[in-house]
């Protein structure tokens, strides 16, 4: 593990001599301030249009809508994810890999940037809703007939005035946005899914519009230029000459992966690389001396 992480190290030592090449600037509709521009247009339009009527349109709806969605809004916390991706970048981060074949070491390669790249994108995240959610302190929609739905208590520090933004949709949004640039080819069955866990979150009655979109921005945003930032360093995702972000693990890479640790799993090969005469004779004079 010591190994590895002297070896991360140096990869990340030379990321500012990588990203030199890679300089272009943002495009329209990428820019902080056109990021900004939109989250207080369309959470200022959900305030104003969809946020006042929300809470009496969900309690004329039956019972079982409600139920249904809650079947599934946990998938929006963010434990399960941070445990798994921890979990792994641990594991394999103990695992000599330098023993391994070619296509092994290609797949914990991979495994470990993008899971690392999970786990950093929900976690950062997380923190800055939290960060927001108890300094804004908007009332939760089950205040909505004591103090209506735009009631604020900056700093409050009560549960019941944290809805704004949405700690779920931050962490879906995050999650979703990581997966739709890992596995492009399944980026709108990415996006659907994620939308619906997202807006459970107002069907259940936890959260108001404004405060689910606000959390989708949120965790897009940070995701993707935390992806761009990697992508102009070449760590797990490079910068096509179009400008496009694609991951460096390109769907043949994969399959052969994939297809490698079954094989290694199902006993059909070693996992372990053929030494070459190079590495034969320097491990006769290790052994010697």
């Amino acid at each position: 593990m010591r190994g590895n992480i002297r070896r991360a190290q140096m990869l990340f030592k030379g990321r500012k001599e990588r990203a030199r090449d890679s300089l272009d600037p943002l495009s329209p509709g990428q820019r902080p301030q056109d990021i900004l521009a939109i989250l207080l247009l369309t959470v200022g339009v959900a305030v104003v249009v969809f946020d006042v009527p929300t809470y009496p349109w969900l309690r004329s709806l039956p019972g079982e809508y409600r139920n249904a969605f809650r079947a599934f809004t946990d998938f929006g916390k963010a434990d399960w994810i941070l445990l798994s991706t921890g979990l792994t970048c641990l594991f394999l981060l103990a695992l000599d890999a330098g023993r391994f074949a070619f296509r092994i070491r290609m797949a914990i390669g991979s495994v470990f940037t993008y899971a690392a790249f999970i786990f950093y994108s929900v976690a950062a995240t997380g923190l800055i809703a939290i960060a927001f959610k108890w300094s804004l302190g908007r009332a939760r929609p089950k205040l909505y007939e004591q103090v209506g739905p735009v009631r604020f208590d900056f700093l409050a520090f009560d549960g019941t005035y944290t809805s704004f933004p949405s700690g779920h949709s931050t962490t879906v949004a995050a999650l979703a946005t990581a997966l739709a640039f890992i596995f492009p080819s399944y980026r709108w069955l990415i996006i659907v899914a994620a939308f619906w866990v997202a807006f459970s979150r107002v069907m259940v009655g936890a959260h108001y519009p404004s405060d689910v979109i606000a959390g989708t921005l949120l965790g897009m945003t940070f995701t993707f230029f935390t992806v761009r930032a990697m992508a102009r360093r070449r760590i797990g995702f490079h910068l096509s000459p179009s400008g496009k972000i694609e991951p460096n693990m390109n769907i043949r890479s994969a399959k052969a992966c994939v297809r490698a640790v079954w094989q290694v799993l199902r006993g059909q090969r070693g996992a372990d690389r053929v030494p070459n005469e190079q590495t034969r004779a320097e491990d006769t004079e290790r052994t010697v001396s």
